[in-house]
């Protein structure tokens, strides 16, 4: 078994997972540590919200993880919206860890940074907590409501620090990560593990390009991923007014594949610009349909712009084109160069014009493309590839049961 090679964790163990802003298995990171703590010989159970339309059973056992969810109305507008779904969150979450009983782990997702509640209500019971940072929430609050640093943001930094105290060990997605928990975190660097996403390549295979998802033009062009204030759909758009008004480049078809609290903004945005003949926003789509569109794309589109968070943060959607063998146009952002690499070309931060002048050359260089690709499947086989986070991932927990004989003189939960 998978444990037996990793850290020494024993058969036997009860591990709880807290996740909140999304649901389970629709989750891929969350779900991909579920399988490999499984293989280990953990019984896993996971707390999550239900899903709109997929994940909308209250309860399930999927591959042998046991998924408890519950309704959430996600929040809309500001930090208030937030407030209301928080509360319902950890209300929810704690009904539900009482339902699940004592466990060896309870492994909370951020964001947000309000989950160490219950995780420190069960610390007092036996378990183990370890923080799986996906988000920095502070700079998430900053690229968000660009409302400075005001006392909601001072508020956020607290809730931050709890958590990293409360935490025996902490998962970060990449060495930038690895970093805010060690300087502003006051973590000790063996405490810190990085298990960075990966693709599932089980489920991300190209099939064959289907040319009529172009809509009649040479090219297609392809963004995935959420659709919120932070993640620069409006950059894209504006970008494709220009790549169609500056160069002149009405050679290619647009598919926007995701959903978010602004896919109405960006559905009226690319109409207000004169796209609507030729972007196409598909909401979340299943697997099936997501592989044929990346499949057939010639340039895949990450127009996360530069602000605090997006700099420093491995996006999804990255490494998802990357699998799939996609060139990216991408902002020049620290982490993204370190993900995608060779795979993607760089516009400087935010510049729309560039951006557009790449993905026209793009498009003018098959054998680019093609090189590309090769160089994104090549690294998410690579030094990318889930097993090293799989690794990571034991032996954080291996790290975390080691901290709690020590603190606790060899007691477990109580039964």
């Amino acid at each position: 078994m998978l444990g037996d090679e990793t850290g020494g964790v024993r058969h036997g163990r009860r591990a709880l997972i807290l996740v909140e802003n999304l649901s389970v298995p629709f989750d891929r990171r969350v779900w991909q540590e579920c399988l490999t703590l499984r293989d280990a010989g953990w019984e896993v159970h996971v707390i999550c919200p239900a899903g709109g339309k997929r994940d909308t059973e209250r309860e399930a056992v999927i591959d042998g993880v046991r998924i408890h969810r519950y309704p959430l109305r996600a929040a809309t507008g500001g930090p208030a919206g937030y407030l209301r779904e928080y509360g319902s969150a950890l209300w929810h979450t704690l009904r539900l860890a009482r339902k699940v009983g004592p466990v060896d782990v309870v492994h909370a997702c951020n964001p947000p940074d309000l989950l160490f509640l219950p995780a420190r209500w069960l610390k007092r019971r036996g378990a183990r907590f370890v923080f799986d940072q996906h988000d920095l929430v502070p700079e998430l609050y900053l690229s968000r409501f660009d409302r400075g640093e005001d006392l909601l943001y001072r508020a956020v930094c607290a809730l931050e620090r709890m958590t990293y105290r409360a935490a025996d060990v902490v998962l970060a997605t990449n060495e930038s990560y690895r970093d805010v928990a060690v300087s502003r975190g006051g973590r000790r660097a063996e405490d810190v593990f990085v298990v960075r996403s990966a693709p599932d390549t089980a489920r991300f295979r190209p099939v064959p390009p289907e040319p009529e998802l172009k809509r009649g033009k040479p090219h297609l062009l392809c963004y995935l991923g959420v659709m919120g204030p932070q993640d620069g759909v409006d950059y894209a758009l504006r970008a494709l007014a220009r790549l169609r008004d500056e160069l002149g480049r009405t050679d290619w078809h647009a598919v926007f594949v995701g959903g978010g609290d602004t896919f109405d903004a960006m559905v009226e945005l690319s109409r207000r610009l004169g796209l609507a003949d030729r972007v196409e926003f598909t909401g979340r789509v299943p697997d099936a349909d997501l592989v044929r569109y990346l499949s057939t794309a010639d340039v895949c589109l990450s127009p996360d712009p530069r602000n605090p968070l997006n700099d420093v943060s491995t996006m999804n959607k990255v490494l998802e084109y990357m699998v799939m063998g996609r060139p990216i146009v991408s902002f020049d952002l620290k982490e993204a160069r370190v993900s995608a690499g060779d795979a993607a070309v760089y516009a400087p931060a935010n510049d729309e014009s560039a951006f557009a002048r790449l993905v026209a050359m793009l498009l003018d260089d098959p054998e680019k493309r093609a090189l590309m690709g090769k160089a994104g499947q090549e690294r998410i086989g690579g030094p990318l590839a889930w097993r090293n986070s799989q690794r990571a991932l034991l032996d954080a927990y291996a790290a975390a049961l080691s901290a709690g004989a020590r603190g606790r003189a060899g007691t477990g939960p109580r039964r």
